[in-house]
């Protein structure tokens, strides 16, 4: 099992699939994904993360900084 710390929490996440799942035969799901933002950024962010977003705008890097800022 393969884990990358998301951006906004901070929480390690599942990442399915590569080498560490190839002997594994746990198939759960991966649980995040890396978004590209408005302003061209990248993140990698949990399901949770994700639905906190705002969704009545486009998502900037500042609005992960308010997810960082809540996390702690």
């Amino acid at each position: 099992m393969t884990t990358d710390p998301c951006d906004g929490c901070g929480r390690e996440v599942r990442i399915a699939g590569g080498i560490g799942d190839f002997w594994n035969s746990d198939r759960s799901a991966t649980g995040g994904m890396t978004l590209e933002l408005a302003d061209g950024t990248e993140h990698f962010l949990c399901s949770d993360c994700i639905d906190a977003l705002p969704d009545d705008r486009e998502v900037r890097a500042e609005d992960v900084a308010t997810l960082e800022e809540r996390s702690d």
